[in-house]
């Protein structure tokens, strides 16, 4: 949080503010910072048509900030919520899953909720650096494999535990980014999908991100005045990532402009949603999908889905989906 304004006061109260967000024109004081924050959450998930009390979700956590804040938040408004953690065995140098998976349990332990663990070295045989060093794709970009284990996973999971809901902490920063990028290269097809909402479909659970509004500097404000512990070491597979470098060039424009990320991304959504940005359609580009012959979920490859083929060319145990813990 930035100490700047310490002599301001909240704009509700005559207590001390702890944040001052320039983009909203608004301080607030510890109190009134986790009721608007909370308030806005369940605005973005009526507004995105989200979930419904009746729904039950999954929440993807790592046990950083904004996953366990998210989490925090649907446990507050009274969803049923549980958690999904997966541990990629990156502990390579520093313990950063083992750690992150700690962090995690406590997380949950305290506030009597429930958390679903994958362990990828115990399912597999191997942990997801160990994979990337041996795959071609992983050992150029080995966040592309780590994403590939983590998306098919989460999905897997919440489809075989019966959830309506995957909801994943993403926030204005990661989208902002993702944006950035997807418009400097000119990726349509990346750009058509980015959405607060992916609806489900034969194969794929609805996928949401109540926290899209949020800057990294909110939810970052919300663990620290609610006192959630959370792993503050970055990644170290993050180490050198383009998003890493988009964040970076846009915090400079914030700097200098405020507000400019949120009304970049709502001006995109509000673009594409009213038809005043063409990008191509589902329709127009057709997908033929079909079940991967051994994990089941859909993929549009003519013999096994990409996750599948990471383990194609060793014995690693147990191929395709890893079992969850009862």
């Amino acid at each position: 949080m930035n100490t700047s304004h310490v002599s301001m006061k909240c704009h509700k109260c005559d207590e001390r503010a702890v944040i001052r967000m320039r983009q909203h024109r608004l301080a607030l004081c510890r109190t009134h910072y986790v009721e608007w924050f909370i308030q806005q959450t369940q605005r973005m998930i009526e507004k995105y048509h989200m979930f419904t009390r009746d729904e039950k979700v999954l929440v993807a956590v790592s046990g950083g900030k904004d996953s366990l804040a998210l989490w925090d938040v649907l446990w507050q408004l009274g969803y049923h919520a549980e958690g999904l953690y997966i541990h990629l065995g990156i502990d390579e140098g520093i313990r950063y899953s083992a750690e992150s998976e700690r962090l995690a349990r406590e997380f949950a332990e305290e506030r009597g909720l429930v958390l679903h663990i994958i362990n990828v070295a115990q399912a597999h045989g191997e942990t997801v650096p160990e994979i990337a060093r041996r795959t071609r794709r992983g050992r150029d970009k080995p966040c592309a494999v780590c994403g590939l284990i983590k998306r098919h996973d989460m999905n897997q999971a919440a489809l075989d535990l019966g959830f309506n809901v995957l909801a994943t902490a993403h926030n204005l920063d990661d989208e902002v980014a993702f944006l950035f990028g997807n418009v400097f290269h000119w990726n349509l097809e990346q750009m058509r999908r980015q959405s607060p909402v992916l609806p489900e479909s034969p194969g794929f659970a609805r996928k949401v991100k109540p926290f899209c509004r949020f800057s990294e500097r909110e939810t970052a404000a919300y663990s620290l005045v609610r006192g959630i512990a959370y792993i503050e070491d970055e990644c170290p597979f993050a180490e050198g990532s383009k998003q890493l470098l988009y964040k970076d060039l846009l915090n400079r424009l914030e700097e200098v402009e405020p507000g400019a990320k949120l009304r970049f991304y709502l001006g995109f959504l509000e673009a594409r949603d009213s038809g005043q940005l063409i990008l191509p359609r589902e329709e127009e580009t057709p997908l033929e999908l079909h079940p991967c012959p051994r994990c089941g979920q859909p993929t549009t490859s003519p013999g096994l889905c990409a996750y599948c083929r990471l383990f194609e060319s060793e014995s690693l145990g147990t191929l395709g989906t890893p079992a969850l813990p009862k």
